[in-house]
């Protein structure tokens, strides 16, 4: 029933690990299909509901049992696939909501201590997911699949599992092993047309040295751990050759970019006993290709089409896939086909990019990313999907929305094999990929690896890499996290990239090491991860995690969500002042509680005096830590060659590492990086105080013209520059300084208005920061490193800067309207604002909610938030949401902030007047 072998690993070179496949009768099934575009999926039968599910050791019956008609579920749970045991058990509301405060611990079996790595922990005595548990489902086949070959599909099982068709048993768990492998069956035999069919799938909890998914020290770790069918199931029909995985190389002759050398390459298979020739066929864009294939029976084959062999390969003036925002995401089609005696046995489509993506080390000895050639600065964060691997589509689409709201270009992957809608989407809006193996689990205790875990390993890479590989949003595979494989693990690795055609770079992992198989990676992993002055990253004397190199996971630590955010996820009873159920919501070991970033408020901003001002304060906090940090990164170029915030976003509610929230909801750190990363940037030098453009684009800019306006608390203003400039395509330029503050000076706080106009006498850039009178004294030498690392968890400072003057500054009324226009499938919202007082108007921040609702409408993608008033100055501020009926109703505007006299104005939906305060309360 299982047919597809690919030829083992080399015993010349690997023999320990071919001689366990070997007995463990390790299968390699080759065609899975889904290589990533959604043009497949058409093809496909995704086998989603009706699904039931029960513990085995409250069933007694056997796989051949289980898996017959008329078999009896009474009693069983409700289940859609994919889905893990826990995500079940919540969703038919077995187990409460394991995101709401500490009921996470509710659940049987999480008896782990709090904090601590549940993977690295047997499962304890007691827990019902020491048992194993059955999924179980009936389905038709669909009548289109008379005479042909059925394959049946699964994308993901953790950890192991039995597999029962109809009676039948498909697979063992000694060799359905490993959480990111793919499993293939001809199910031709077993499967019954006409008549309902039975698939049966006993699943096993990893055990705590098994190639799994954990979470190291983002989250808790839900206590079946992650068991059963968490990617998707479903079935496919193909004649006596399947073809699978077609991906197209690309590689430009010479730097002028007006040719493209193409490769195509695919997967095939006989599932027959007998030899088949036939003609594979191709086209794409108008191109037409074909070569005859001759398989032996049972053959497995990798066939390519070069451009040597097909000049009609050799493509001129290609549109060309670039990562947002330095060019278009143009995505090209190409179909496949198989086709024997003139009938078509397989066929596959999918989408690609022309692109070319290539490394080096610079003269600094730093990793340089190129994309078609040209340099490229990373900026990104680490991706954490949801902790029960619960699936959408719109909140991906929501995701990297932000993602590129926020002009970030990247999303590293740690040790989460991603679906095919998150490589769709990432191609779709010119996200760049960094994907690799875990740290701090059995990933990386190469020293007590099985020839099985060997095999596992070699194997998971083999699925992800042929689902990976089409994709044009691939930058870069870490064969390593924290530390490299050892040199017979880093050379299987390799093997596998080489053999499937991975046609990017790849290191042996995202940390300053060096191995003799590929040499020095080029990265660092060189902290902080907590709270840091927003003055480090520029004056980092070259051996911590300033702007220097490629930082491939760094950041300022905790980050506070709003008060409605807080509300979602902590009982009312425990919101202040901060407890220990706080800290279960933060991250692990050295990040278990709050401590830290506290401290650093209370000396930077003045101790808060109850819950809405912590908030105000953690806002201000994270806007201006996670700008200073890009903004370093920006301006360095290319002596910075990349940076990694840790993290992106959380896979629970949590109060560590995100530029947004669980909920989705953006704050104060979201738009800091926002501002930072704009195209066409102005900004300030913490170390020699220079204003500083910043074009993150290709293209030239002339015409330009930066002004700086200095003030002091009272709002005279000291210093004022006008500077007209043009500036070169990827580049940086400083204009002007601005003057030392003198050392006798009274101001206990300076504000720096930039902004920067086009040709056009438009604003592209503003830019607005309060600065102490004399900037943080950071102590290196008490930098705190994680344990036998080079990682630093933080640096202290003594003093901080001193912004405590900040929470004297006068309440203001702004004078507001809003108006909601529809504009095709995404509404918009304008907002006007104006300060008519003669005081700053300080982190001002808006939201929209419904009528006497506390949370804002999201998903929303704001220009600008978190923003600055000077007296009479006024802004228009827009909002855009994803779906036309986001906004249905009666909406409101809120405008509250630092020192903001709360506002709450209709949104209207006809043309507003003037900005007034008239209608708010």
């Amino acid at each position: 029933m299982i047919v597809r072998n690919e030829r083992f690993l080399s015993k010349s070179r690997f023999s320990r690990a071919a001689t366990s496949l070997a007995t463990l009768a390790f299968l390699v099934f080759l065609c899975t299909a889904g290589a990533g575009s959604r043009e497949q999926s058409d093809s496909k039968v995704f086998l989603h509901d009706g699904w039931n599910l029960q513990s085995s050791c409250q069933v007694k019956a056997n796989g051949e049992q289980i898996s017959s008609p008329g078999f009896r579920t009474e009693g069983w749970h409700s289940a859609t696939v994919p889905s893990t045991v826990v995500a079940a058990l919540v969703a038919d509301k077995t187990y409460p909501d394991p995101d709401f405060g500490m009921n996470l611990r509710l659940i049987p079996g999480t008896t782990y201590p709090i904090g601590a790595d549940f993977s690295l922990l047997p499962m304890p005595k007691g827990s019902p997911f020491r048992c194993s548990w059955w999924y179980r489902t009936e389905f038709r086949l669909p009548q289109d699949y008379k005479n042909q070959r059925i394959w049946l599909h699964f994308d993901g099982i953790n950890y192991r599992a039995n597999i029962w068709l109809n009676s039948r048993k498909l697979g063992d768990a000694k060799n359905i092993a490993g959480a990111f492998r793919t499993h293939e069956f001809d199910v031709t035999s077993p499967m019954v047309r006409g008549e309902k069919n039975v698939l049966a799938v006993e699943v096993f909890a990893p055990q705590k040295n098994s190639l799994a998914i954990t979470w190291v020290d983002w989250n808790p770790q839900p206590p079946d751990k992650e068991m059963g069918l968490w990617r998707d199931v479903y079935l496919q029909a193909s004649g006596p050759v399947s073809l699978c995985y077609p991906a197209v190389v690309s590689h430009f002759p010479d730097a002028s970019l007006d040719r493209a050398d193409l490769t195509v390459v695919t997967q095939l298979h006989n599932a027959t006993a007998g030899q088949v020739s036939g003609w594979l066929e191709g086209e794409m864009e108008g191109i037409t290709f074909r070569q005859e294939v001759a398989l032996h029976p049972e053959e497995s084959r990798a066939v390519r089409f070069t451009p040597e062999h097909f000049p009609q390969l050799r493509i001129q003036n290609p549109k060309l896939w670039w990562p947002y925002p330095v060019g278009p995401q143009n995505l090209h089609g190409l179909s496949l086909r198989f086709v024997v005696a003139g009938e078509i046995s397989d066929s596959q489509t999918i989408r690609f990019g022309i692109r070319e993506v290539t490394s080096e080390l610079n003269e600094h000895g730093y990793r340089q990313f190129r994309v078609n050639g040209k340099k490229i600065l990373i900026r990104g964060g680490g991706w954490a999907p949801d902790m029960l691997f619960r699936q959408s589509r719109e909140r991906l689409e929501a995701e990297f929305r932000y993602i590129r709201d926020m002009n970030l270009n990247t999303v590293r992957l740690e040790g989460k094999a991603e679906t095919d809608d998150f490589y769709d989407l990432a191609d779709e809006q010119g996200v760049l990929v960094m994907a690799g193996w875990c740290c701090c689990d059995h990933w990386e205790d190469w020293a007590h690896w099985t020839p099985e875990d060997l095999g596992i390993a070699v194997e998971s890479l083999r699925s992800q890499i042929l689902r990976m590989r089409s994709h044009p949003s691939m930058l870069v595979w870490l064969n390593g996290s924290d530390d490299p494989p050892p040199p017979n693990i880093e050379r299987a690795y390799i093997k596998v990239l080489k053999d499937l055609d991975w046609a990017n770079p790849f290191l042996s992992s995202a940390f300053d090491k060096t191995t003799k198989i590929t040499g020095h990676t080029g990265v660092k992993m060189s902290g902080p991860y907590d709270y840091v002055p927003p003055s480090y990253w520029l004056t980092d004397p070259g051996k911590y995690g300033g702007a220097y190199g490629f930082n491939t996971e760094t950041g300022p630590g905790a980050a506070i969500p709003p008060l409605s955010s807080l509300r979602k996820m902590i009982p009312a009873e425990h919101l202040w002042p901060i407890d220990n159920l706080w800290n279960y919501h933060c991250a692990s070991d050295e990040f278990k509680n709050l401590s830290r970033f506290t401290a650093a408020l209370d000396a930077t901003y003045g101790p808060a005096s109850d819950l809405e001002d912590y908030v105000t304060k953690s806002q201000a906090m994270a806007y201006d830590a996670e700008r200073a940090m890009f903004e370093a990164y920006g301006r360095n170029r290319y002596t910075s060659t990349g940076v990694i915030q840790w993290m992106l976003n959380n896979a629970w509610p949590s109060l560590f590492w995100h530029l947004y929230d669980y909920y989705l909801q953006p704050a104060g750190g979201y738009f800091g990086t926002k501002k930072a990363c704009e195209p066409l940037h102005v900004q300030y030098s913490y170390d020699d105080r220079s204003v500083v453009v910043v074009n993150n684009l290709y293209d030239e800019f002339h015409g330009l013209a930066a002004t700086a306006e200095l003030y002091d608390y009272d709002l005279r203003k000291r210093f004022s520059e006008h500077i007209e400039l043009s500036i070169g395509a990827d580049n940086v330029q400083r204009v002007l300084t601005i003057p030392q503050t003198p050392p006798d000076a009274s101001s206990p706080v300076y504000f720096l208005k930039l902004t920067l106009q086009d040709a056009a006498g438009k604003i592209v850039s503003s830019n607005f920061y309060w600065l102490p009178r004399k900037e943080a004294n950071i102590e290196w030498s008490k930098t705190k490193y994680f344990e036998d690392s080079v990682s630093a968890i933080f640096t202290p400072a003594s003093p901080y800067d001193d912004l405590t003057a900040l929470a004297r500054l006068p309440r203001v009324r702004l004078e507001v309207a809003a108006l909601v226009e529809q504009q095709g499938q995404m509404p918009l919202v304008r907002v006007l604002l104006r300060n008519p007082s003669q005081h700053l108007a300080f982190q001002v921040h808006l939201g929209i909610r419904k009528q006497n609702e506390d949370a804002e409408i999201l998903p929303v993608l704001w220009d600008d938030n978190y923003i600055e008033l000077v007296p009479d100055e006024s802004r228009e501020i827009t909002a855009r949401y994803l779906s036309a009926a986001a906004i249905d109703g009666a909406p409101e505007l809120v405008v509250a902030g630092w020192n903001i006299e709360p506002t709450v104005v209709p949104v209207n939906k006809q043309n507003p007047q003037a900005p007034s305060g008239a209608g708010s309360r």
